[in-house]
C-alpha cells in the first residue's frame, strides 16, 4: 500500500487515489489521534480522552486495542506499543496536514493552501477534537494572511481582491485583513473604498470594542490619504544559498514566538548557520516591509580581526538615511535605536565573535535580530531574553536532496550507493557536502565514486577544494585557534578516544582533571560547538570535527583504559559481591551506592566500554581487555544481551591467550559455550565446553570445575536433556561444597530443585528449593533469593497451591526489580500471568503477560516475543 492520509477536511485514507475504508468514527478518530502527533508516543489515558472524553464507554481499554489492532489489519500501519503509550509512524508527506505545514514553512503559500477540502476533521467529535480543529484553522488563517502580504508585494492584488473582500465580510474585526483589502484597493487605484473600508472599521472597533485601530492599520490610512506608497527602507542582504535544502524544524523555530525578537544561530564551522539566516529571511521578506540589514561581524575570520560595533553602526546609520554621524559607540547605538524604533525590520549579524560585539547592535524594541556565531553566546541569551538554536547536521535524506539540488538528480541516481558514501562519509555537514560537489561540479565527466573513494581512505584531505574556505580543516582551526589552553588541549585529548561520546566522569580521567574543573573546560568546547552534550553530561563530536581532533591528539597515555577497567570492576562487584576480582588502579575510579547506580553506569557506558576493549586489544592493553570482558559478563545476563556477550568474551579470550593465563581461558571458553548454545549453535558452544572443560582439568580449583558443571547444566535443560542437565547440577554442587563457595553452593541448591522440578519430581525439587531459600537468606544473597523464589513459585502451581505460587513470583519480580535485572524479570512476570490465568483471573494475567511482552521486545528477545504474543 501507499497511503496517504487526509486531515484537512472530511478524515480520509487513499491508496493510489483510491479510497479505502477505515472504520467508523471512533477509530478514524484512533487513527487521527495517533497520526497528528508524527511518530511521538501517546499515552494510552490521552489517547482514551481524546477519542471519547468523558464519555468512555465501560472496559474503553479493551475497545482501544482493538481499534488498534482493525487499523493494523486494514492499512497495514505500524502501530508500535510501549510503556510510553502507542506510537504510529508513517512518512510526514504521506499526511496532508505535515505537508501543509512544510509547504507554509518554505513559503509555498498557494499550494499550501490548496490542499484545504473543507472543515479540518469533519466527522469527529470530542472536546479534544473540537480544540485541534480550531488550532488548525487558526493555522489555515496565518498562511492565508501571509499569503496576501506576499501577494501584494508581488503586486498580484487585482487576484486578491475578490477574495479579500469576501474574507473581510467574514472577519470583520481583522486588522491586518482589513490593511491588506485597504492596499489591494489602493493599489488598483480604488481609494475611496480604501478609505470607506477603513472608516468601517473604525467606527466598528469603537463601538464594540472601545478601542481605536492598530498603528499598522492607521499607517495605511495615513499613506493612503498622502498617496504614498509604502516607503522603501535598506535592502542589505545578500543572495540566499541557492542549494539549501532541509533545516524544515530549525526553519520552523525562527518563525515569530511571542515576545522572542532575538535569535542566537549557533552551529560549528561549516554547519550552515548563514545559510540557513539566509534561506529563513528572504522567505519572509513581506515580514519585513521597512527593510533589512547585514553585516559580518568576522568573528572567526583568518584574514581579518573582528569588526568593532562603531563601525557597524556607522554603516547601519548610514543605510537608514542619516547624514550626519555621531561620533562614539554609546551616541551611535541611541541613534541607531530611535531609527529602527516602530519599524517591521531584519537585523542579521552574521559571524559573532562574542555577545559583547553583539549588544551595541540590537535595537531597543520592535526589529527582529537574527545572530549566528560558532558560539552559543550564553550573555545574549541570559541578559537579553534570546532565543538559542543549535544546528546539527543535516538528515541524510536531506545531504541527498542537497547533492540532487547542485549536481542535478540525474548524475545522482546514476550512481545511488556511491552517493550514500558520500553522504556517509560528509556526516551532514553542508560545508563538507558543498566542497565535494564543488570538486564534482569542477570535473563533471569523473565518477562520483572518485570522490567516495578519496573521502573513505583520507576524509580530510579529500574535503579540501584548493581555497581557504573550502578547506575543511582551516574551517576547523578557526574554531581551535579561539579556545583557551586548557580548552585546546582537552580538544586534542579527546581527539585520541574512539567511543562515539564519553562521559563528564570518563573525560574528567581523560583529562586528569576534576570533574568540576573538567566540566569547565568541556563548556568551552561546547561553547565552541566543537563538542555536542547530547545528554545531560555526556558529550560527542561530529565525525569529521573528531577526526580533526586525531590528527592533533596528544598522547593521553593509559587514564582513560584505567579508568574504564577500575571503574567497571567496582560496578561488577556491586552487582555481585561474592565475585572474585583482581584489582586495576585508577585515580578516578567511581564508586556505587547500589545496584541500580551499577547497572546505570553499564546501560550509559556499555557502547564505550566495547569500544574501549577493542581499543586494548589492538594497543596490547591485554589486561584491560580481560577486565572489560570479565566486568561485563552479569550486567550482559541481566539485560538479556547474549550477542553483546559473546563479542566481549571473544575478546577476553584472546587477551587471555595472549597473556597465557590458562584460568581465565577457561572461564572465557566457559562462559562462550553457554552463549553459543542459548544462541542455537549447540555445535560450536560445545565445543568452547570442551575446551573448558580440558583447561580447568589443569588445576584443582573445585569452585572453576563448578562452574563449568553449572554452565554445563543450564546447556543441557536448554537443549532438552533434563536429565543430563540434573546431572551437571549434582556434580556442580558437589563441587561448590568442596570449595566452601557458600554463595555458589546456594545457587547451585537452586538449579538442582529446579531441575527436578522440570523432571516432575516436586517433593525433591522443594527440598532442595527450601534449603537453598535458607541459605540465600542467611547470606543476604538477593539473586539467589529471587532465582529461588521463582522455583518455588513453580513447585507451588504444580502442587496446586495457586496462592503461594502468586506470592513467591511477586517477591521474585520485587527482588529482580530491586536488582535492575530486566532479562529475569520478564520472565518472571510471563511465569505469574501463567498462574494467574489457571487461576482464572484473565484481566490480571493479560496484564502481567503484556508487560513481559513489552520487556522481551526491549530486549530483543525474539522468539519468546513471538511465543507470548501468540498465547496473547
Amino acid at each position: 500500500m501507499i497511503l496517504e492520509f487526509g486531515l484537512l477536511g472530511a478524515v480520509e485514507v487513499r491508496d493510489r487515489g483510491e479510497a479505502v475504508e477505515i472504520g467508523h468514527v471512533r477509530q478514524r478518530s484512533v487513527l487521527v489521534a495517533l497520526l497528528v502527533e508524527d511518530g511521538k508516543p501517546v499515552p494510552v489515558d490521552r489517547l482514551l480522552d481524546r477519542v471519547w472524553g468523558e464519555r468512555a464507554p465501560l472496559r474503553a481499554r479493551d475497545t482501544l486495542y482493538g481499534y488498534v489492532s482493525k487499523l493494523r489489519k486494514l492499512l497495514g500501519l505500524d502501530i508500535e506499543r510501549s510503556p510510553a503509550g502507542y506510537r504510529l509512524t508513517v512518512d510526514p508527506s504521506q499526511v496532508d496536514l505535515f505537508r501543509f505545514r512544510a509547504l507554509v514553512r518554505q513559503g509555498a503559500l498557494d499550494e499550501a493552501l490548496g490542499l484545504w477540502r473543507g472543515q479540518a476533521l469533519d466527522g469527529l467529535e470530542s472536546p479534544w477534537f473540537d480544540a485541534l480543529r480550531e488550532s488548525l484553522h487558526a493555522e489555515r488563517t496565518a498562511a492565508e494572511l501571509d499569503r496576501n502580504d506576499l501577494a501584494l508585494a508581488q503586486n498580484r492584488h487585482a487576484e486578491l481582491l475578490p477574495s479579500l473582500r469576501r474574507t473581510a465580510e467574514e472577519r470583520p474585526h481583522d486588522e491586518r485583513l482589513a490593511a491588506q483589502l485597504m492596499q489591494a484597493l489602493h493599489a488598483a487605484g480604488n481609494d475611496a473604498e480604501a478609505l470607506l473600508h477603513y472608516e468601517t472599521i473604525r467606527r466598528r472597533l469603537a463601538d464594540e470594542l472601545g478601542a481605536d485601530p492598530s498603528k499598522p492599520l492607521q499607517d495605511v490610512h495615513q499613506r493612503i490619504l498622502a498617496g504614498e506608497a509604502a516607503p522603501e527602507g535598506p535592502r542589505q542582504l545578500p543572495a540566499p544559498h541557492p542549494w539549501f535544502t532541509g533545516r524544515t524544524n530549525e526553519l520552523k523555530a525562527l518563525d515569530p514566538s511571542g515576545t522572542v525578537v532575538i535569535t542566537a544561530i549557533g552551529g560549528t564551522g561549516g554547519i550552515g548557520k548563514t545559510a540557513l539566516a539566509l534561506h529563513w529571511a528572504h522567505r519572509n521578506l513581506n515580514a519585513f516591509p521597512d527593510g533589512q540589514l547585514y553585516v559580518n561581524l568576522r568573528g572567526f575570520d583568518p584574514t581579518a580581526t573582528p569588526t568593532p560595533p562603531e563601525n557597524v553602526l556607522r554603516e547601519f546609520l548610514e543605510a537608514l538615511g542619516e547624514k550626519t554621524i555621531p561620533a562614539g559607540l554609546d551616541a551611535r547605538a541611541a541613534r541607531y535605536r530611535s531609527l529602527i524604533t516602530g519599524k517591521r525590520m531584519l537585523v542579521l549579524l552574521d559571524n559573532a565573535r562574542s555577545t559583547e560585539q553583539v549588544v551595541p547592535l540590537l535595537p531597543g524594541s520592535d526589529a527582529t535580530v537574527l545572530v549566528t556565531s560558532r558560539l552559543k553566546l550564553a550573555g545574549l541569551v541570559a541578559a537579553h531574553g534570546a532565543r538559542s538554536i543549535s544546528l546539527d547536521a543535516l538528515h541524510p535524506a536531506d545531504a541527498r536532496k542537497f547533492l540532487e539540488a547542485r549536481l542535478g538528480a540525474e548524475r545522482v541516481a546514476e550512481e545511488p550507493e556511491v552517493v550514500a558514501d558520500l553522504v556517509s562519509w560528509c556526516g551532514g555537514l553542508p560545508l563538507a557536502l558543498s566542497i565535494v560537489a564543488a570538486r564534482a561540479a569542477m570535473d563533471p565527466d569523473f565518477p562520483l565514486a572518485v570522490f567516495a573513494e578519496e573521502l573513505r581512505e583520507q576524509p580530510l584531505d579529500a574535503l579540501d577544494a584548493g581555497e581557504i574556505g573550502t578547506n575543511l580543516r582551516a574551517v576547523f582551526s578557526w574554531s581551535v585557534a579561539a579556545l583557551s589552553d586548557e580548552a585546546s588541549r582537552a580538544f586534542k585529548l579527546l581527539g585520541s578516544t574512539s567511543s562515539e561520546d564519553i562521559s563528564l566522569t570518563a573525560a574528567a580521567a581523560l583529562l586528569d582533571r576534576p570533574a568540576t574543573k573538567a566540566r569547565m573546560v568541556l563548556r568551552e568546547l561546547e561553547n565552541a560547538h566543537l563538542v555536542q552534550q547530547h545528554v545531560p553530561a555526556r558529550y560527542r563530536m561530529h565525525d569529521l570535527v573528531g577526526l580533526y581532533a586525531a590528527d592533533l591528539a596528544a598522547d593521553a597515555g593509559s587514564r582513560l583504559a584505567d579508568f574504564y577497567a577500575a571503574t567497571a570492576r567496582a560496578a561488577a562487584m556491586t552487582l555481585e559481591p561474592h565475585k572474585v576480582l583482581p584489582e586495576h588502579e585508577s585515580g578516578h575510579v567511581l564508586e556505587f551506592k547500589d545496584n541500580a547506580a551499577a547497572m546505570a553506569w553499564f546501560d550509559a557506558e556499555h557502547a564505550c566500554l566495547m569500544t574501549e576493549q577493542r581499543s586494548a586489544l589492538q594497543r596490547g592493553a591485554f589486561d584491560v581487555a580481560w577486565m572489560l570482558g570479565r566486568t561485563l559478563n552479569n550486567y550482559h545476563l541481566r539485560r538479556g544481551r547474549t550477542s553483546d556477550d559473546v563479542e566481549a568474551w571473544l575478546g577476553a579470550l584472546k587477551a587471555a591467550e595472549a597473556l597465557d593465563d590458562a584460568s581465565k581461558q577457561a572461564t572465557a571458553h566457559m562462559c562462550l559455550g553457554a552463549n553459543y548454545v542459548e544462541l542455537g549453535q549447540s555445535r560450536l558452544g560445545h565445543q568452547h565446553f570442551d575446551r573448558s572443560l580440558a583447561l580447568f582439568a589443569q588445576s584443582d580449583d573445585h569452585a572453576a570445575h563448578g562452574s563449568a558443571h553449572r554452565a554445563m547444566a543450564w546447556a543441557a535443560e536448554f537443549e532438552g536433556d533434563l536429565e543430563k542437565a540434573l546431572h551437571h547440577s549434582l556434580q556442580g554442587l558437589e563441587k561448590f561444597r568442596a570449595a566452601g563457595s557458600e554463595i555458589r553452593e546456594a545457587e547451585s541448591l537452586n538449579e538442582v530443585g529446579w531441575r527436578y522440578a522440570c523432571l516432575n519430581r516436586y517433593a525433591e525439587a522443594r527440598t532442595y528449593c527450601e534449603e537453598a531459600m535458607l541459605l540465600n537468606n542467611k547470606l543476604g544473597h538477593p539473586e539467589g533469593a529471587a532465582a529461588t523464589l521463582d522455583s518455588l513459585a513453580h513447585i507451588a502451581h504444580h502442587d496446586g497451591r495457586h496462592a503461594d505460587a502468586v506470592a513467591h513470583y511477586e517477591e521474585a519480580v520485587a527482588l529482580y526489580r530491586e536488582l535492575d535485572n530486566s532479562a529475569e524479570q520478564a520472565t518472571v512476570l510471563e511465569h505469574l500471568g501463567d498462574v494467574l490465568s489457571a487461576a482464572g483471573d484473565d484481566a490480571e494475567a493479560r496484564e502481567q503477560w503484556t508487560r513481559a511482552l513489552e520487556m522481551y521486545e526491549e530486549q530483543g528477545r525474539v522468539s519468546e516475543a513471538a511465543a507470548l504474543q501468540a498465547r496473547i
